[in-house]
Order: structure tokens, then C-alpha cells, then sequence
């Protein structure tokens, strides 16, 4: 069944897309465990080489089983193209650097996961290209970021890990009339609830790893645009540098795909439950759910978000030690880095995703040192209830 011939819903492209069956018609999707590939004569291999026929070079690059993860995500997304990575740093990464040269800038939120900021600010930067950092949600500073050399706005949204939610569209309206481009890094929304290319974004970027996978298992990461923006700006930049995403992630990312809905659907309802259960806390000096309407940006996300996906972070009392007894404190709710995984888990950004910023860098985007991120698994929502609120009993 190929799912491009119809406009099917998301749960059954999660489903069936892009599939591609061998000779032996497999009901599950095959995975192609091989580096290179057998060409009928030297002129047949000639032809591949130089693009005059397709088919399959080697699996740096393309390989069957990534294609059908390509595919796959591009279908949901919405996007004409797509291309995966070895993890969700390396597709931010890739994304970025296609679009830029030694003299561009990048206008990004400044509200962004350690190691993009460190891509943005540190990286990009031995290589000649500036960077502004804007409030995300102030649209009068990307207008001012702008310079007669930006190229590219870049975004998460919602952020990590105050869960701030930023007008996609009309900083995307901002960014074009400047002559730029905008990428948006959707993973705490989903592709389920929120698509930043109908929104006007250039390209999405995804950790796969998160919510794609959802079981602890393996890296991955994607990029999806049009298929000009993949073949000018991603193509050749993974043929040539290789962060290549592995047939095995792959297929293992397959399968993760075909349960998102399920398992997503399942963890916003908890996420939100959490949030209503917790709001008002006495031992909390602050809560943030994308799903409440006393979200700072609740008509942001009122507008562009369909639910309020998965996380809710908040702050307890007592700063660092404070937050150190809460999490000590949890019998069923995992410490980690990670997110949108079956289980669930939660991270203290101040000491592990943002620990590299400055105290001052962390104030200025409000992370303090009691702040922790909640990403809701699959268990019983009320047995995550009583493990969080037992937990505040120790604060």
C-alpha cells in the first residue's frame, strides 16, 4: 500500500508509509544491513554514480530501510523531502550549516538547548558566522537581529525547558521579508500537534531519539523541507561528511513510528492531569504547561499547537537543594536528560541540558535552580500523581 497515492491521516501513514517490499512481499518493513551495493556492469555503476540512472550508491548517504524512515516522516510531515541523521544534534547541526557561509549570520532564540546554543554561538562561530539572540516570543527583536548578511532564524518551539510557544507564522513572515530563512526544531510538540511548514517554517528538525523512538532505545534525528531546500542546502552535506543514521536505527525508528499516536495521545492526557493536579502547589513557586490557559503564550499555542504534547515543567521551592530532595525523593518517575520515552522522567536543566550557561545566561531565560522538566511516560496517571506529589513531601 503506498500511502503518498492518498490523503491519508497520520495514523495510518504512521502506519503504512513509504514502505518499500523486496522480491519476498514482507509484511514487516525489511532492514538492509549493508554498506555497499552490486551493480550489473561497470557502465550500470558508472550511470549510478552520476545520477543518469537512480538506485542505491552506498549507505552513508541512502540505504532502503532509511529511505523508508525518510519517507515515512515526510508523509506525516507534510514535507516533499526528508533526510535522517545519526541523532537530532546532528540534524540541527546539518541543517544549519548548509545554509550558511564564512560572513552570514543566524538570528536565533536565545531559549534553546545547551548544545544548540553551543552550535550556534561557538561552533558556527569559528567559521566566521555571527549570531544574534533574540527574547523568541518578542517579535520587534528578530526584527532588529537583522542584518544585510542574516540568512537564517532558527527556533524551538516549544522551548527546553520553560516550554515557551513562539509564533511560527509570523516569525516566519519576518524572516522571509528579510530575505532568510527559518528553522524550527519541533520535537516537544510533535509531529502530531504541531506543523511548523503549513505554518510558513523552511525546515523541521527532529531528535528522533525522543518521542519517533519513545522507548529508550536507539539515536536518530531528521530533517524535512522542500526538495530544493534538501538537495541546496542537506544533500550533499551528508553525502560528504556521513552523519549517517543507521539502517538499524532506522528500522528501529520505523517501529517506533507505527505507535506515536498511541503512545503520545496517552502521555499529553497524563501531561495535562499532572499540571491540573500540581497547579497551586504549595511547596511550587511556578508551573508551565503549554495546555493551561495560564500558559504565558496560551494564544500562541491556542493558535498553532492541536494539544499541549508531553512535558510540564515547574519549580520548587528551595532552589537547587530544594529540587535535589524532590528528585531524590521519586520512587517511579526516572532521573535522566532524556524525554518522550514510555517511561517517564525527569531532568534538573540547571545541572545537566544548561549547565554549560552562566547563572545570568540561565536567570535571563528563567531557569533556576529549582526548575525541573517532567516528561510523561505511560505508566497510570494517578500512580504518577501520588510518586510526584509524595516526592514535594520532601521539599
Amino acid at each position: 500500500m503506498a500511502a503518498s497515492e492518498k490523503n491519508y491521516r497520520p495514523e495510518t501513514i504512521l502506519v503504512h508509509g513509504g514502505t518499500l517490499r523486496s522480491q519476498f512481499n514482507e509484511m514487516s518493513e525489511a532492514l538492509y544491513l549493508t554498506q555497499g551495493y552490486i551493480y550489473e556492469s561497470a557502465e550500470a555503476c558508472e550511470a549510478r554514480f552520476s545520477g543518469k540512472i537512480p538506485g542505491y550508491v552506498y549507505s552513508r548517504y541512502s540505504n532502503p530501510t532509511m529511505s523508508m524512515f525518510e519517507q515515512r516522516m515526510a508523509q506525516l510531515e507534510g514535507a516533499e523531502a526528508s533526510r535522517s541523521t545519526a541523532t537530532g544534534m546532528a540534524a540541527v547541526t546539518t541543517a544549519l550549516m548548509g545554509q550558511v557561509k564564512a560572513g552570514d549570520h543566524i538570528v536565533a532564540a536565545k531559549a534553546l538547548f545547551g548544545s544548540c546554543r553551543w552550535v550556534i554561538e561557538d561552533w558556527l562561530g569559528r567559521f566566521g558566522v555571527t549570531s544574534t539572540l533574540v527574547d523568541g516570543a518578542d517579535l520587534n527583536q528578530w526584527k532588529n537581529a537583522v542584518t544585510k548578511n542574516t540568512k537564517v532564524f532558527f527556533m524551538e518551539t516549544p522551548t527546553n525547558p520553560t516550554l515557551e510557544v513562539y509564533d511560527i507564522q509570523a516569525v516566519a513572515d519576518i524572516a522571509h521579508n528579510a530575505g532568510a530563512t527559518l528553522t524550527v526544531d519541533n520535537v516537544f510538540a510533535t509531529p502530531l500537534y504541531q506543523s511548523p511548514l503549513k505554518l510558513g517554517a523552511d525546515c523541521v528538525v527532529y531528535s528522533a531519539t525522543k518521542h519517533i523512538d519513545g522507548q529508550g532505545r536507539v539515536l536518530g534525528g531528521c530533517i524535512l523541507a522542500s526538495e530544493k531546500f534538501i538537495m541546496d542546502n542537506v544533500h550533499n552535506l551528508i553525502r560528504q561528511t556521513g552523519p549517517s543514521l543507521s539502517p538499524f536505527n532506522a528500522w528501529v525508528l520505523l517501529k517506533g513510528l507505527e505507535t506515536l499516536p498511541v503512545r503520545v495521545e496517552r502521555q499529553t492526557k497524563s501531561a495535562a492531569a499532572i499540571a491540573d493536579a500540581l497547579a497551586g502547589h504549595k511547596k511550587l513557586t511556578r508551573l508551565i504547561y503549554p495546555g493551561r490557559k495560564d500558559h504565558p503564550q496560551a494564544d500562541v499555542v491556542a493558535k498553532q499547537m492541536k494539544a499541549g504534547s508531553t512535558l510540564v515543567s515547574f519549580e520548587v521551592k528551595g532552589g537547587k537543594e530544594g529540587a535535589f530532595r524532590f528528585l531524590n525523593g521519586l520512587k517511579l518517575t526516572g532521573i535522566t536528560n532524556n524525554l518522550g520515552d514510555s517511561k517517564s522522567l525527569i531532568t534538573h536543566p540547571t545541572t545537566t541540558t544548561h549547565q554549560r550557561l552562566t547563572p545570568e545566561q540561565r536567570a535571563e531565560l528563567g531557569i533556576g535552580d529549582g526548575l525541573v522538566r517532567f516528561s510523561a511516560g505511560l505508566e497510570h496517571q494517578d500512580d504518577l500523581i501520588e510518586d510526584l506529589l509524595t516526592a514535594l513531601d520532601k521539599v
